[in-house]
């Protein structure tokens, strides 16, 4: 039957892609010298979360200037401290969330004179967009059972929603 297979391949698309998109922020923001930005994060209870973040360098050819470097604390909304990075040009983090709730990232940018205006690139993802997609993109099939039950359903997935190895 054509019509209950074209289903399975439609429910496993919708699934698929609904996983994906999950909580995830990538950003690129600008911070001054002597000044903070912080960033929050609702959270569920026993989620992992992963982030990653490093200055851009104003000059692709030549080394990070001194002045460009970032303290970088992430803390739940009790208080509990997560990650704590001092005077870097970069970094990552990775934690299972002990309580829900918010989750704060917070960037100070060293105080240097004269100002400086650094740029920072901040990916943070949550839940499952925090497990490693690349290798369920190398294995390159999901399998499922369709509903008349007589044999297996391969559906490809590279490319199909996304995945990049």
């Amino acid at each position: 039957m054509i019509i209950p297979r074209l289903n399975l391949y439609l429910l496993v698309i919708t699934t698929v892609t609904g996983l994906l998109s999950s909580p995830s922020k990538s950003l690129r923001f600008e911070l001054e010298s002597g000044h903070t930005k912080c960033i929050a994060e609702d959270i569920k209870s026993n989620s992992m979360t992963v982030g990653k973040y490093s200055i851009v360098n104003p000059h692709d050819s030549q080394p990070m200037p001194e002045s460009h470097k970032l303290t970088v604390r992430v803390t739940s909304s009790y208080g509990n401290s997560y990650h704590y990075s001092e005077r870097v040009e970069s970094g990552q983090f990775a934690f299972t969330a002990a309580e829900a709730g918010d989750y704060m990232a917070c960037f100070w940018a060293v105080d240097h004179k004269p100002n400086a205006t650094l740029t920072v690139d901040f990916d943070w993802k949550t839940g499952v967009a925090a497990k490693d997609w690349s290798n369920v993109a190398k294995k390159g099939s999901v399998d499922a059972c369709n509903d008349e039950g007589d044999k297996d359903v391969e559906f490809k997935a590279n490319n199909a929603v996304g995945f990049t190895g």
